[in-house]
């Protein structure tokens, strides 16, 4: 499981936040510091769920900036972004650490699995194709396990976000 304690805008981070965005010629605005906590508290989250969760504080934000700034914090290596699915791109904060996605197609709950489980892939295809794969940006869907065991394939009631 990944952990999920660490966060950029703590008294340390904000700090490194700021010099991240200064060294980079941007200002620390309330506006940025709102969207990245957002998306750290979110999990896994598209420009318009971040929005409705940045409006509970400032109702003034409006989408075109959650989209500028989620481009800016990516730029800065604090989000990244994944599609899980056909909806908007879902951004998730670099504080989780390096992972990959497991999308259930049934039920829709996402789950974060770490790099290692993909070794095998990631190094097959350095070796045979001479391809250095990005495995953060990678989907993989199927079937959860819960859906999995369900004969009768039932939706399950799961919340989408980090899961099993």
């Amino acid at each position: 499981m990944i952990d999920q304690s660490t966060d950029h805008t703590d008294n340390t981070g904000a700090t490194d936040f700021a010099a991240r965005l200064r060294d980079r010629g941007y200002r620390l605005t309330a506006q940025r510091q709102l969207i990245l906590r957002a998306v750290e508290r979110l999990g896994h989250a598209t420009p318009d769920e971040v929005l409705e969760a940045v409006h509970e504080e400032a109702s003034a934000i409006n989408v075109s900036t959650v989209y500028r700034t989620l481009e800016v914090l990516e730029e800065l290596g604090l989000v990244r972004h994944t599609h899980l699915g056909d909806r908007a791109p879902t951004y998730h904060s670099t504080v989780e650490g390096e992972h990959f996605h497991l999308v259930c197609r049934n039920c829709g709950r996402v789950t974060s699995a770490h790099p290692e489980v993909a070794d095998g892939l990631v190094k097959r295809l350095e070796a045979e194709l001479g391809f250095v794969a990005d495995i953060g940006h990678l989907a993989v869907f199927g079937r959860c396990v819960d859906c999995e065991s369900d004969p009768i394939g039932h939706e399950h009631g799961h919340e989408h976000g980090e899961g099993h």
